[in-house]
C-alpha cells in the first residue's frame, strides 16, 4: 500500500532558495530565524537558513509559507529525536 495515500498530500515548492510553500503540514514543532522544525504528512521536516520568517500558516488546510535564505531541507521519520540532537548541539 502506498504510504502517501494514508497520510495525505505533501508538496514543497521552493523559489530561488528564498521562498518556500509547503502543503501537508500537521504541526510547527519550533521555529526561529535559523531553523523551522515541522511535522508533515510524510514525517518530520527541518528547514535551516538565515532570516527565516513564517509568512503564512494555515494548519486547518496544512499550508505554510516561509521567506528567507533556505540552506537545508532535511526530512526525517523521527523528527523528535532529530530535534533533541539539535538542542544538544546548540547547548554544548
Amino acid at each position: 500500500m502506498d504510504r502517501r495515500s494514508d497520510l495525505g498530500k505533501h508538496e514543497l515548492v521552493m523559489t530561488d532558495r528564498e521562498v518556500i510553500n509547503l502543503d501537508g503540514i500537521k504541526r510547527v514543532e519550533s521555529f526561529d530565524e535559523e531553523k523551522i522544525i515541522l511535522e508533515t504528512s510524510m514525517g518530520g521536516l527541518l528547514l535551516t537558513g538565515e532570516d527565516l520568517h513564517i509568512t503564512q500558516l494555515d494548519l486547518d488546510n496544512g499550508h505554510l509559507s516561509v521567506e528567507g535564505l533556505i540552506t537545508t531541507i532535511d526530512y526525517s521519520e523521527d523528527m523528535k529525536a532529530k530535534s533533541r540532537g539539535l538542542m544538544k548541539q546548540l547547548f554544548r
